[in-house]
């Protein structure tokens, strides 16, 4: 009797080693943003563009607010999707408010995929399994462009929180 107890636990602790191993695995959700602004329960995001003298000197912004309930920490990667090359442009980080992506327009050129990454939690972010990527392919056609500083934190304020409330 004593072996048919201890075959029965062992076919519970594998069943559950088997269970959490499986739930660990689990790809992340992805989702494919668009627009220039695109929100979801827990994740809103606005892009911007500030014009410098010249190409080289303008500026991409995409701002980032997160949930941290949901997902207490973040981070953003470039990748090129023909090489799989891919290159850390926001470090994995608490989420603490809202965080600016800030790169230049020719970097979107070299790695024209952007993925924003959330993630369960610190262990999480650390060995790189994030819960959620919202990648874009490229800027959005439909980034506003703005002359000034102030113009652009004051559309990509009202921008999330539009987006926050979920409208367009």
């Amino acid at each position: 009797m004593k072996h048919a107890h201890w075959h029965g636990v062992s076919i519970v602790a594998a069943m559950a080693f088997f269970v959490y191993f499986a739930h660990a695995a689990e790809p992340p959700r992805e989702a494919h943003g668009s627009a220039d602004a695109y929100g979801e329960p827990g994740v809103a995001l606005a892009w911007g563009i500030l014009r410098g003298t010249d190409e080289n000197a303008t500026i991409v912004v995409a701002r980032i607010a997160a949930d941290r309930s949901l997902y207490p920490w973040m981070a953003v990667l470039g990748v090129d999707p023909f090489t799989q090359m891919k290159r850390t442009l926001v470090p994995a980080h608490r989420v603490e408010g809202s965080v600016d992506l800030r790169a230049a327009r020719a970097t979107f050129a070299d790695l024209p995929r952007t993925e924003f990454h959330f993630y369960a939690s610190e262990e999480a972010a650390r060995t790189g399994t994030p819960r959620l990527v919202v990648y874009f392919a490229g800027v959005p056609d439909t980034t506003p462009e703005f002359a000034n500083a102030a113009a652009l934190d004051a559309s990509l304020v009202e921008r999330i929180a539009r987006v926050k409330k979920g409208g367009p």
